[in-house]
């Protein structure tokens, strides 16, 4: 009879740490099983589809798709003649800053002096959109999990922001010494120095633009518009996506 009260004791001594550890062991299964849920719940929200007919994998593999398409395209389109001159939306015209200079100069008869000038600048911008082709892919390769979902679900132009977010200062450095060659290949310096020479004779007002800056700036500026529109397609128009990959992640948004 003793024995077997000193046995009930040490049970019941030993019995609130070994429910506790068991009790510890259970909430970290509900935890675990919480989070899963949290994820399946999340990747249900933005792609309209269960976690079991789309995958972290797959969600992944579609972004990068749609960027390096996105990209692919746009470099091809803006880098060829006419690319970035012919599309009202984004051709490169002279710097407010400079609206005097040549509205002053337009009524002295020298708009061709203008109209060339603005020319030579898009033909730099061509030039340097035609060589970022591959640009892109190292930034598109890092995409994470984390930051896909934040894509996905981050609207029309998520995708080209995260872009510009993460390659615009080496963009700049990589396309800056091409416009900088190409306005002296195509006379745009020339052109430029021709305008404020002239404008300063009639003036005698001394106006300095840093020239392959702002073609660079507008430059970027056209070539991730055009990745976001080819984006807005690609998310909203089935014949967009092309691939497997595009047509799962985004086929039901």
């Amino acid at each position: 009879m003793k024995k077997a009260f000193i046995l009930f004791i040490s049970i019941y001594n030993v019995l609130p740490v070994f429910s506790q550890g068991i009790f510890n062991q259970i909430q970290k299964e509900v935890n675990k099983e919480n989070i899963i849920k949290g994820v399946d719940s999340i990747s249900k929200t933005i792609t309209g589809k269960t976690s079991s007919s789309l995958t972290n994998d797959e969600i992944i593999a579609g972004l990068k798709e749609a960027l390096s398409i996105g990209t692919n395209i746009s470099s091809k389109k803006l880098g060829t003649i006419d690319g970035y001159f012919k599309d009202p939306i984004i051709k490169i015209m002279m710097p407010n800053e400079v609206n005097q200079v040549t509205n002053t100069l337009r009524k002295f008869g020298m708009g061709s002096l203008v109209d060339k000038a603005e020319l030579s600048m898009n033909r730099a911008a061509e030039d340097a959109a035609a060589g970022v082709g591959d640009f892109f892919i190292q930034s598109i390769q890092k995409i994470t999990i984390t930051d896909g979902l934040a894509i996905l679900n981050g609207g029309d132009a998520a995708a080209t922001n995260y872009l510009k977010e993460t390659t615009s200062a080496e963009l700049t450095q990589k396309m800056k010494p091409v416009i900088e060659a190409s306005l002296k290949k195509v006379d745009a310096t020339k052109y430029w120095s021709d305008i404020f020479s002239n404008y300063n004779k009639f003036l005698h007002q001394n106006v300095n633009t840093d020239l392959a800056a702002y073609v660079t700036e507008k430059a970027m500026s056209g070539l991730f518009y055009n990745i976001a529109q080819e984006e807005q397609k690609i998310r909203k128009d089935p014949a967009a996506q092309v691939t497997d990959n595009l047509k799962k992640v985004f086929g039901n948004k």
